[in-house]
């Protein structure tokens, strides 16, 4: 992988991440770190997932049905995250 593949998975992995985020309701007690993390993962297991569904094509421009894909499994990675860190819940 180039330098100029890693920089773009990064920027993709970000706002795949932040939309991701965008998308769980209520606050998120997550690292910007966190949230690029799992936002690179979700953007790579969401081009797999499309492919093998068949939604991902190769066109020119925006692909929206990989994007929504991506953004959906960052969505449930964010959501596990935020649930699994404990943060924000109160002891009863």
């Amino acid at each position: 992988m180039t330098v100029t593949g890693i920089i773009t998975a990064l920027i993709v992995g970000l706002i795949v991440g932040a939309l991701g985020r965008l998308v769980v309701p209520g606050r998120q007690h997550m690292s910007i770190l966190v949230t690029m993390v799992v936002g690179v993962i979700a953007a790579l297991l969401g081009t797999v997932v499309a492919n093998a569904i068949g939604i991902s094509t190769d066109t020119p421009g925006v692909d929206w049905g990989e994007l929504l894909v991506q953004v959906l499994l960052a969505a449930v990675g964010v959501a596990l995250v935020a649930g699994l860190s404990g943060r924000g819940r109160r002891a009863l």
